[in-house]
């Protein structure tokens, strides 16, 4: 049961990453991969509210699998943050230092807001 709650959720994450990252870097017409940023970081928000909600609430680890490792895994993706800076190393150094820099840092943030939140709700 839980393979099938990862692969639907897997598909799902993996569709609204294409999505969001698509709308966002067409809207942005600009070579910073600012699609892969809002993706990665509202994946991170949300992960760690999620997380937070687990450890203060009693969320059910199967319901952290399913939605933490199947939706927001593939949802988000560091495999494209890791592949947009280095792309951008050859052409495009310092936003590929900025890349690299805003990427962590605020990833990290966002994950320890969304946890803090999730200790809230």
């Amino acid at each position: 049961m839980i393979l099938a709650g990862l692969a639907v959720a897997g598909a799902v994450g993996a569709g609204l990453r294409y999505a969001v990252d698509h709308v966002v870097q067409r809207r942005a017409a600009t070579a910073f991969p600012l699609g892969t940023l809002v993706v990665n970081l509202s994946g991170s928000l949300v992960l760690g509210a999620l997380v937070g909600s687990g450890l203060h609430h009693g969320i059910s680890t199967v319901w952290l699998t399913v939605v933490g490792t199947g939706l927001i895994g593939s949802y988000t993706t560091f495999s494209t943050f890791t592949f947009d800076t280095v792309r951008l190393a050859g052409a495009h150094r310092t936003m590929s230092v900025l890349t690299a820099v805003i990427g962590l840092t605020a990833g990290i943030g966002a994950a320890a807001a969304g946890l803090a939140l999730g200790s809230l709700a």
